[in-house]
Protein backbone atom coordinates (compact mmCIF):
# COMPACT_ATOMS: atom_id res chain seq x y z
CA UNK A 1 0.00 0.00 0.00
CA UNK A 2 1.54 3.67 -1.08
CA UNK A 3 0.89 6.25 1.14
CA UNK A 4 0.00 9.16 -0.50
CA UNK A 5 -0.73 12.16 1.99
CA UNK A 6 -0.02 15.26 1.64
CA UNK A 7 1.98 14.99 4.65
CA UNK A 8 4.15 12.08 3.79
CA UNK A 9 5.31 13.44 0.49
CA UNK A 10 6.10 16.74 2.71
CA UNK A 11 8.17 14.63 4.80
CA UNK A 12 9.97 13.76 2.22
CA UNK A 13 10.19 17.05 0.79
CA UNK A 14 11.83 18.83 4.14
CA UNK A 15 14.34 15.37 4.31
CA UNK A 16 15.56 15.94 0.81
CA UNK A 17 16.02 19.30 1.40
CA UNK A 18 17.85 19.28 4.36
CA UNK A 19 20.24 16.57 3.26
CA UNK A 20 21.05 19.37 0.58
CA UNK A 21 21.46 22.12 2.68
CA UNK A 22 23.66 20.39 5.41
CA UNK A 23 25.81 19.39 2.03
CA UNK A 24 25.93 22.44 1.58
CA UNK A 25 26.27 24.23 4.70
CA UNK A 26 29.16 21.28 5.57
CA UNK A 27 31.48 22.16 2.27
CA UNK A 28 30.72 25.95 1.49
CA UNK A 29 32.57 27.82 4.95
CA UNK A 30 33.89 30.54 3.73
CA UNK A 31 32.45 30.58 0.21
CA UNK A 32 31.04 34.10 -1.41
CA UNK A 33 27.40 34.49 -0.90
CA UNK A 34 27.13 33.39 -4.43
CA UNK A 35 28.86 30.28 -4.36
CA UNK A 36 26.64 29.37 -1.72
CA UNK A 37 23.61 30.54 -3.75
CA UNK A 38 24.68 28.33 -7.06
CA UNK A 39 25.64 25.47 -4.85
CA UNK A 40 22.68 25.45 -2.95
CA UNK A 41 20.87 26.01 -6.33
CA UNK A 42 22.26 22.93 -8.19
CA UNK A 43 22.06 20.68 -5.20
CA UNK A 44 18.52 21.21 -5.42
CA UNK A 45 17.80 21.40 -9.04
CA UNK A 46 19.94 17.77 -9.49
CA UNK A 47 17.29 16.13 -6.41
CA UNK A 48 14.99 17.69 -8.69
CA UNK A 49 13.03 20.14 -5.53
CA UNK A 50 11.00 23.21 -5.85
CA UNK A 51 11.41 25.49 -3.23
CA UNK A 52 10.93 28.98 -2.84
CA UNK A 53 13.27 32.33 -3.97
CA UNK A 54 12.90 33.23 -0.36
CA UNK A 55 13.54 30.04 1.25
CA UNK A 56 16.96 29.89 -1.22
CA UNK A 57 18.04 33.56 -0.13
CA UNK A 58 17.26 32.74 3.72
CA UNK A 59 19.26 29.65 3.71
CA UNK A 60 22.15 31.67 2.00
CA UNK A 61 21.80 34.02 4.85
CA UNK A 62 22.12 31.74 7.51
CA UNK A 63 25.02 29.32 5.45
CA UNK A 64 26.99 32.65 5.06
CA UNK A 65 26.48 34.16 8.74
CA UNK A 66 26.67 30.84 10.90
CA UNK A 67 27.75 26.88 9.36
CA UNK A 68 25.94 25.44 11.82
CA UNK A 69 23.34 22.78 10.95
CA UNK A 70 19.85 24.28 11.38
CA UNK A 71 16.17 22.59 10.72
CA UNK A 72 14.79 23.81 7.51
CA UNK A 73 11.11 22.23 8.15
CA UNK A 74 10.01 25.42 10.04
CA UNK A 75 11.91 27.55 7.24
CA UNK A 76 9.97 25.33 4.73
CA UNK A 77 6.75 26.38 6.23
CA UNK A 78 7.35 29.81 7.06
CA UNK A 79 8.55 30.89 3.01
CA UNK A 80 5.81 28.40 1.74
CA UNK A 81 3.53 30.89 3.40
CA UNK A 82 1.82 27.63 5.53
Amino acid sequence: MTDTQPGADRSVKVEAVQAVVDRITSWQDGATEETVRQELLQGLSDAQLDVPPTFVDEVVRRVRDNTEHFDVGPLLTATNGD
